[in-house]
């Protein structure tokens, strides 16, 4: 039996909007809102968000967690700033307590998590949560790993986008391929650009007197320097990988964390406080000797502000200061004989001093009273951890007290 003739055209036009409506539904279904508003996510909708979202930060929240509740604003404020960016990050979320599976498949453990997806492969996100920070950090992620400057307004640019909280390298007139593999390594931590057409002015604004120089500038400590070469083996790598530092580091829980991605000592300045004018005289003096001993790291601290931290050195409020140090970022550090404290007076010749005995091996080495600091800063998250199960387990004694109940089955508690 000969097939059917095909239908007449008119009726193929007329069947043909039921023929794509499904594909119509989909291609609407995964059309996401681009406003900067925080997009509402689920395990229907997420494939979809990552395939048509190149940048997507999302937060995978429980209703109940409290700090999934104190982070809510912070995210619904940069959710437009980060919209905004040239290369846009849109912000989402997920209930992972109510979609499981969803939440499971990406390692989710806890609330918040927090992961920007990157053409669909994520990293996970664990730096600050405040808005402006979130920000500042999560445009480090998008940006290239080197980016190139034709010109004068283009290098201008450059800089005020960067902002003052990451240090910059910029070359001029240094081949991209010099430093591209740094763009890469150390991403997360700097910006890297190359300026192929400039004026004189740059010149003069970063006090380079030839080309090819890197210049590395820190704008959060007004500081900056210059490397001029040799651009191969360690040299330039050790040029980048000891200016991500400042030349004179104030301790912190922050500048902390940093060192420990050093293998650099520390030469330590503990102060009475580190904000008082004799003290910003010291911390110039420190400066001035790391510019000729990049080999160690300078740092200074204030009883005032970190006492904690100073007291592991056996100082306290009692102590005399300033007191100078090498300290191994770890669980010893020296004295040099003689040279343990700073007198008034020139203090620049006893700095000389401190490290002339150092390197003469002039020294008593000592070991930080309890465990390293290092391991201290290791344990803030398990001593968090502990806090949290304590709350909990004495918040269950409570409601078991007052409610009379002796259920042995284990209950979920929801921070309401």
């Amino acid at each position: 039996m000969a097939p059917p003739p095909p239908p007449p055209l008119p009726l193929l036009l007329l069947l043909l909007p039921l023929l794509l409506a499904p594909f119509s539904a989909t291609a609407a279904a995964e059309e996401f809102p681009r406003d900067g508003k925080v997009i509402d996510l689920d395990d229907s909708n997420f494939e979809a968000a990552l395939s048509s979202i190149d940048f997507l930060f999302v937060d995978f929240y429980a209703p109940w967690c409290g700090h999934c509740k104190r982070l809510a604003p912070e995210l619904d404020e940069a959710a437009p700033v980060l919209a905004g960016l040239s290369e846009p990050i849109m912000v989402a979320k997920v209930n992972a307590d109510k979609y499981r599976k969803l939440g499971s498949k990406y390692g989710v453990d806890g609330f918040p998590t927090l992961m920007l997806f990157i053409h669909g492969v994520p990293i996970e996100y664990t730096g600050s949560r405040k808005a402006d920070l979130l920000v500042r950090n999560l445009k480090k992620f998008v940006a290239p790993d080197v980016s190139t400057l034709e010109s004068d307004s283009a290098i201008k640019s450059f800089v005020e986008n960067a902002g003052t909280s990451f240090p910059m390298f910029i070359g001029f007139g240094v081949n991209e391929s010099l430093i591209a593999e740094y763009g890469g390594k150390y991403k997360k931590r700097a910006w890297f650009a190359v300026a192929k057409d400039f004026s004189e002015d740059w010149m003069a604004t970063y006090d380079f007197n030839k080309i090819p120089a890197l210049v590395a500038v820190h704008p959060k400590y007004n500081e900056q320097s210059v490397f001029y070469g040799p651009f191969e083996g360690r040299f330039l790598e050790d040029f980048v990988r000891q200016s991500l530092l400042p030349l004179t580091v104030p301790i912190n829980t922050e500048t902390l964390k940093l060192l420990d991605d050093d293998d650099r000592k520390v030469v330590l300045a503990i102060l009475e406080d580190d904000s008082d004018v004799n003290s910003t005289q010291l911390v110039k003096i420190l400066r001035s000797a790391a510019h000729a001993n990049r080999d160690l790291v300078f740092g200074y601290v204030g009883v005032k502000q970190w006492e904690e931290f100073v007291e592991t050195f056996d100082v306290s409020k009692s102590s005399q200061l300033p007191k100078l140090l090498v300290w191994d970022r770890n669980e010893e550090y020296e004295l040099v004989e003689g040279s343990e404290k700073l007198e008034e007076g020139d203090q620049a010749s006893q700095l000389s001093q401190f490290l002339e005995g150092y390197r003469a091996g002039r020294t008593i080495k000592k070991k930080v009273s309890g465990p390293s600091f290092m391991g201290f800063m290791h344990s803030l998250v398990s001593m968090n951890s502990l806090y949290i199960l304590m709350f909990v387990v004495a918040l269950l004694g409570v409601m078991i007290y007052f409610t009379g109940q002796d259920d042995t089955q284990p209950r979920r508690v929801h921070d309401e």
